[in-house]
């Protein structure tokens, strides 16, 4: 008796369309697909907490978010309209002009003078640039203690008072809200000394990309010191001088630390001496948790930001070979 034979499987051939678009998504020897497992966790991650909650912020702008985050009652432009009518809110502003006029013009004027002074040193400059630049590792909240803390105390025994005591003159109450605004020193002097290291880092390598045939050009010409600081070195740091002063800006723009962590104490802060990001602070998450109005005033700061941004790119010219 003849046994059937077993029926033959035969397998479809794969398209060659499709074969051929997995090889591509997978790149020449799985580059793509090994890209994707080292970017691929970043990726979620700048996706789940930073662009949502952007979205998300944007959302709850145009809410009447009180004490929660999914808001039902929808209120439009009226949030934004709240705050632009706030006179807190305006006044957080103009801190934050006072601030930007004092603090940009000192730090880029400072990283400046100490990237000149690094880049001339002949000897330990690695030294030097590792002093400046160290402070910049170093916290904004902590730095805001020792300043509060140890520096300017405002107690007999406080470094600066002990130093002032020498000559003379009596203590004072560095961070008093009633006494004049000391406390734009403290927080001044606290700012400077954790960014002047990071700008001068920048402006160093803007010094060393500008070629040393134009400074032996100038010196054969006899032109020195001041001459060719005006006519060489600061149009060379044309692009990093635009760079400096947007980042500036910014940085200023996102001012927090120093001024929650020195003048907090009280629960008062004096006039301008608050700055945008503190009142949103206590907006969004004081006792009210006005989410809405938070996040509103949120996105007038991210608008503020990028106009500013495009006015002093275009007023520099930033981003322009010539």
């Amino acid at each position: 008796m003849a046994v059937a034979a077993p029926p033959r499987h035969t397998s479809k051939p794969v398209p060659a369309s499709r074969t051929s678009w997995s090889l591509r998504l997978r790149g020449p020897q799985n580059r793509n697909l090994w890209f994707w497992v080292f970017v691929g966790p970043f990726v979620i991650g700048l996706v789940v907490f930073v662009y949502v909650p952007i979205l998300w912020s944007l959302w709850l702008s145009f809410y009447d978010a009180r004490n929660t985050v999914t808001p039902t009652v929808f209120v439009g432009l009226g949030n934004y309209a709240d705050l632009l009518s706030d006179p807190a809110f305006r006044s957080s502003l103009t801190t934050f002009i006072v601030f930007a006029a004092f603090i940009v013009p000192t730090t880029f004027v400072l990283s400046l003078g100490l990237a000149l002074l690094v880049n001339r040193a002949r000897a330990l400059q690695g030294f030097f640039r590792s002093v400046y630049f160290l402070p910049t590792a170093c916290s904004y909240v902590v730095a805001s203690l020792v300043w509060k803390m140890s520096l300017f105390s405002g107690v007999r025994f406080g470094l600066v008072n002990t130093v002032l005591d020498h000559f003379g003159i009596e203590p004072i109450a560095w961070l008093s809200i009633t006494q004049p605004p000391w406390y734009w020193l403290v927080i001044v002097t606290a700012r400077l000394w954790l960014q002047v290291g990071f700008y001068m880092i920048l402006f160093l390598a803007g010094l060393q990309r500008i070629s040393p045939t134009l400074y032996e050009a100038a010196a054969v010409d006899g032109a020195t010191g001041w001459k060719v600081l005006r006519h060489i070195t600061v149009p060379q740091l044309a692009a990093t001088s635009a760079a400096v002063v947007l980042l500036l800006l910014i940085n200023a723009f996102q001012a927090f630390d120093e001024f929650f962590n020195l003048l907090s104490s009280s629960g008062q802060y004096p006039p301008y001496a608050r700055p945008p990001l503190v009142y949103l602070y206590y907006t969004a998450l004081g006792q009210g948790q006005d989410f809405g109005h938070g996040s509103a005033g949120a996105i007038i700061l991210t608008l503020l930001i990028a106009i500013v941004a495009l006015v002093q790119g275009r007023f520099m010219r930033f981003g322009r070979e010539d």
